[in-house]
């Protein structure tokens, strides 16, 4: 014999709103198994001798949400296993936002149990009656239990469902948060279409303080109208960055080209370093912005020339990160950074192919700067065993080095000194290599230290009433050594 379960939706509200051939039905059966008895109709129908069996003592087993209904589905199919066809009653519309029917209907495909499913009023249309919005305008529906950040919709009205308590009411106001001012006003939508309805407005910081939440309650977010609320979606931005590129555009931005803006984009890359080594978050979340408004320009020019678009970006860096990150998104096991860095390595190779390389070194970007050009150079070559595993012999080529430039200098042979204080320079970032010292790094720091205790000389002597200029050596060096007492004080 088959076992059935048939699926009824209670309604939005009270019994006044069931169809009449879902409450025969109701009425017909000896009991009825339910998610919960928190309902008006389910309260009013034990008044008229309906027997229910609720589910609701599972909340409290459990600590997620998912757990509670996967175990109200095995307790079903218990159920249906010993009777061969019972009924099971839920909030709403079985098919609106009920993760136990979703459970259900994946256990028949998988020919475990039939299902009818007999219908019921889903608390949309109250909703959209009560609040007086039209969903053709754009609308999202979202399970408040499971919400997420970057799913959501600003522009569109947004009804999030399943905000039980202030428990998820507080996830869910500080997920929106996230994307919302904390003032914005929302309605918290409560029995809706029934003589118990109720709309809330309030600020979004107090979502979770309503104490009328509960089993009928949801949460609506208007679209949001405000260009400023906008300003942090990427979406935006994109439409900020065509319109620049536009026919009523910026004339400046209208000319550019990938190749116009390289100089720019190296620019604004040494800027975010600068706010890195000053440490300063507000300075490096500003040059930040400068470099996506970069890579925006850059992506809006291809797609104004048919070539491709941000979303090609996108979709490309994405895709190549998970496939070099078997070790997080497939079944490769790594122990260590290492191994990471191996693998990535050997995926690499294996993306390029055999005959993509003619060298090792060929995959080394043109125009970095010379400090960190030679570090890859010689990391490069270290995989494949040419290099030094010793500091020893690096110290010796040091001296050997600077022996040849000391002939080169005597010798007053410009073009030689040149080559030999390059592999002086060389086999100093080898010795940066080898003590784990990223030589670009190094001397950046040294830059700044420099700038910063010159910076005191200056100061020291304007407020002396004294110039640089006049000044000799001898007095430069004193207030360079006072610089350096105040940095180590």
């Amino acid at each position: 014999m088959v076992k059935k379960i048939n699926v009824i939706g209670l309604g939005a509200g009270d019994l006044d709103q069931m169809p009449l051939g879902i409450y025969r039905h109701l009425k017909n059966e000896q009991v009825i198994y339910t998610r919960t008895n928190d309902h008006p109709a389910v309260t009013e129908l034990k008044k008229e001798g309906v027997e229910f069996r609720s589910y609701d003592h599972i909340y409290e087993q459990h600590d997620e949400f998912q757990s509670v209904y996967e175990t109200i589905v095995k307790q079903l199919l218990q159920e249906v296993d010993a009777k061969k066809e019972i009924t099971y009653a839920v909030p709403g519309h079985p098919l609106v936002a009920e993760r136990t029917v979703q459970l259900l209907l994946e256990e028949e495909r998988s020919g475990k149990v039939e299902l009818s499913i007999l219908g019921g009023q889903s608390f949309l249309d109250a909703m959209y009656t009560s609040l007086h919005i039209d969903p053709i305008e754009g609308c999202q529906i979202v399970d408040g239990t499971v919400l997420t950040r970057d799913e959501l919709e600003l522009t569109h009205h947004m009804i999030i469902v399943q905000v039980y308590d202030a428990m998820i009411a507080s996830d869910v106001k500080l997920t929106l948060m996230e994307r919302l001012p904390d003032d914005y006003e929302v309605t918290i939508a409560t029995a809706v279409g029934s003589r118990d309805e109720q709309l809330v407005k309030v600020p979004l910081f107090e979502l979770d303080r309503v104490t009328t939440l509960n089993n009928l309650t949801a949460v609506y977010i208007p679209p949001v109208t405000k260009e400023e609320s906008l300003y942090g979606e990427f979406s935006k931005l994109r439409e900020v960055i065509a319109t620049l590129r536009g026919p009523n555009g910026c004339p400046w931005d209208q000319k550019q080209t990938h190749e116009s803006l390289k100089k720019y984009f190296i620019e604004e890359v040494y800027e975010v370093i600068e706010a890195i080594d000053e440490e300063d978050d507000e300075h490096l979340v500003e040059e930040l912005g400068d470099v996506l408004l970069q890579i925006m320009l850059h992506s809006q020019i291809g797609e104004d020339n048919g070539y491709f678009s941000v979303r090609d970006v996108i979709s490309g860096v994405t895709e190549k990160m998970i496939r070099r990150h078997p070790h997080v998104f497939g079944e490769v096991s790594v122990n260590h950074a290492d191994e990471v860095v191996s693998n990535w390595d050997e995926i690499k190779k294996q993306e390029k192919g055999p005959q993509a390389e003619e060298s090792i070194l060929s995959s080394i970007p043109k125009g970095l700067p010379a400090l960190m050009e030679a570090t890859k150079v010689q990391k490069k070559a270290a995989k494949v065993g040419f290099d030094w595993d010793d500091a020893a012999p690096m110290w010796m080529k040091l001296q050997e080095e600077i022996g040849e430039f000391m002939l080169e200098i005597k010798a007053n042979n410009r073009d030689n000194m040149h080559k030999e204080l390059g592999d002086i320079l060389f086999v100093v970032v080898n010795l940066a290599r080898f003590y784990n010292i990223d030589a670009e790094d190094a001397l950046h720091s040294t830059n700044r230290k420099f700038k910063k205790r010159f910076g005191y000389i200056e100061n020291a002597l304007q407020a002396e009433g004294k110039a640089v200029s006049e000044m000799t050596l001898e007095e430069l060096d004193q207030k360079w050594e006072e610089a350096k007492q105040i940095e180590d004080n």
